[in-house]
């Protein structure tokens, strides 16, 4: 098999930057979506309703470009590995505290600040692993390392099977997990060697600064941005109101709304795996599209089925489609990032995307409310349009597949 035979082929080092990247995203993840689980119960305790609650969500995602950028400048000049760690600590500290919130209010102060320390850890932790690790395997691994996100989900689902015994507060307090990470990074993760480069040149006096490595390519960020956002909003638009989608619209018991959640998540595995897989045969681009376009016929089995069964279908198969785009977006933005940008440019285009799509929650809760909790509706409605809009963009942009990392030729367009 293709994908277990480019592991394979990693030696240590790069094995161990892989497993870090992998790890950190799903327990960022992790973080993040236990609180989705929860909207209901938080507005419930705090005598309001779950578009207010969902404002959480939104300003966590708001926070998020600046955290990439200036974790990800920090990582640019003191290295990926001990910027990474710092960023982890941060973002599992502000998760956990988040749990001992007395208001919404307080709630929301401190998903904000663990929405800053979260933005950061994507962009490093990807370019520690595609800069470790040789081209020819910067497809699998994508694929893979984006699926650390669904299963970050998927930890969150398993963990929302001890809501009823421990309440949303116990259950946000799981968020201190992601801190033994670092006693793995610290013992077994090597510098990017592409950074070790850099650091070289930068010693020999030939280093950039983040502005002049940007120089005449702020329209690729213009455009980075935009296609992020559009990739923001076809993953969160599918999937951060589904718990409720399932609790308020079709009233299943938790253990129901959890096994729902597992099967999507592990339809966004298999999405990744395949479609990361197959961007290095037929290129970033054609990738994204194809996955793209799959969820439209998709989206009436989806939304609008009635039974659990077909529910289930339709959620392994949507994130088939949703995650399968999304795996090939950690080797894409990475070769598209400038030299001496890489730190913080893919981080900062994926986060400011998420600034632009952060209203979504909020936007498709208002939604389903107003037509008497329709959240199947909300839900169709964002997903068909953004797999239209997201196809076109991906398609008429760039695409730099194999480009060197960490030398002057290896320098974005």
């Amino acid at each position: 098999m293709v994908i277990v035979d480019e592991l394979r082929a990693l030696d240590k080092p790069q094995r161990a930057a892989f497993i870090a990247a992998l790890l950190g995203w799903a327990l960022d993840a992790f973080d993040f979506f236990l609180l989705t689980f929860v909207l209901k119960d938080i507005a419930t305790e705090f005598h309001t309703d779950v578009k207010q609650v969902a404002v959480a969500i939104t300003l966590t995602l708001a926070a998020r470009p600046v955290g990439a950028f200036v974790f990800g400048r920090l990582a640019d000049t003191y290295g990926r590995r001990p910027v990474l760690m710092i960023d982890v600590a941060v973002y599992a500290a502000l998760a956990f505290v988040s749990a001992f919130s007395p208001n919404l209010i307080t709630l929301l102060v401190l998903r904000t600040l663990f929405g800053f320390a979260m933005g950061g850890e994507w962009g490093i932790g990807a370019s520690l692993a595609l800069e470790t690790i040789p081209a020819k395997s910067r497809g699998v691994v994508s694929g893979i390392l984006q699926e650390g996100y669904p299963v970050g989900f998927f930890l969150a689902s398993i963990a929302n099977l001890f809501l009823p015994t421990i309440g949303w507060r116990g259950l946000v307090m799981m968020s201190a997990l992601p801190a033994l990470l670092i006693l793995f990074i610290r013992a077994h993760v090597p510098e990017s060697p592409a950074w070790q480069t850099a650091r070289a040149t930068r010693a020999a006096g030939r280093g950039v600064s983040f502005a002049a490595a940007m120089k005449g390519r702020w329209g690729l960020l213009v455009y980075v941005v935009v296609l992020m956002t559009a990739f923001n909003f076809f993953s969160h638009g599918t999937q951060d109101l589904y718990p409720t989608f399932l609790k308020v619209q079709h009233r299943f018991s938790a253990g129901m709304v959890t096994a729902l959640t597992i099967v999507l998540n592990l339809g966004a595995i298999v999405g990744g795996l395949i479609f990361g897989a197959l961007s290095e045969k037929i290129g970033r681009r054609r990738a994204i599209v194809i996955a793209a376009l799959l969820a439209l016929p998709i989206i009436p089995l989806w939304a609008f089925s009635a039974t659990p069964l077909m529910l289930g279908l339709g959620a392994f198969l949507i994130q088939v489609s949703v995650q399968g785009a999304w795996g090939v977006v950690p080797a894409h933005l990475n070769e598209l990032s400038p030299e001496g940008a890489r730190g913080a440019f893919p981080g900062f285009a994926y986060q400011l995307g998420n600034l632009f799509a952060a209203g979504n929650a909020t936007w498709q809760a208002g939604l389903a409310e107003s037509r008497g909790d329709d959240y199947g509706f909300a839900l169709a409605l964002v997903c068909g349009v953004v797999a239209v809009i997201l196809a076109l963009v991906t398609w008429f942009g760039p695409e730099a597949k194999g480009r060197a990392f960490g030398t002057a030729q290896g320098d974005a367009p």
